[in-house]
């Protein structure tokens, strides 16, 4: 084991066990906190074993395992900012339309 998979494998526990915790501590809800454990568990799996991407690799003709990676982290990135826009986008609608209930309550 080579020391980045060292570090990415106590990175991944860490973050399993922070996952938890915000379980635990009603930050997450089950859907959510069983989401981010697969996810984690996959990163597990791609730092500790890489050659499970090469049939991935080989399928979409990409040239090394580091450009897959960093077009999928690419893809996560733009959908991540997309949902995020979102929910902004929804919860600035509803911030609008309490502001507005509450003027009209006080122009009475």
């Amino acid at each position: 084991m080579i020391g980045i998979q060292i570090i990415g494998l106590l990175f991944g526990l860490f973050m399993i066990y922070y996952t938890f915790l915000s379980l635990k501590r009603k930050e997450f809800k089950k859907g959510e906190f069983i989401v981010w454990i697969i996810m984690w568990t996959i990163f597990l799996v791609v730092t500790l074993f890489p050659n499970v991407l090469n049939p991935i690799i080989s399928s979409l003709s990409v040239s090394r395992r580091l450009d897959l990676l960093i077009i999928v982290g690419f893809l996560f990135l733009i959908g991540i900012g997309f949902y995020t826009y979102r929910v902004s986008k929804k919860n600035r609608k509803k911030i609008e339309n309490i502001v507005r209930e509450i003027a009209i309550k006080r122009e009475k």
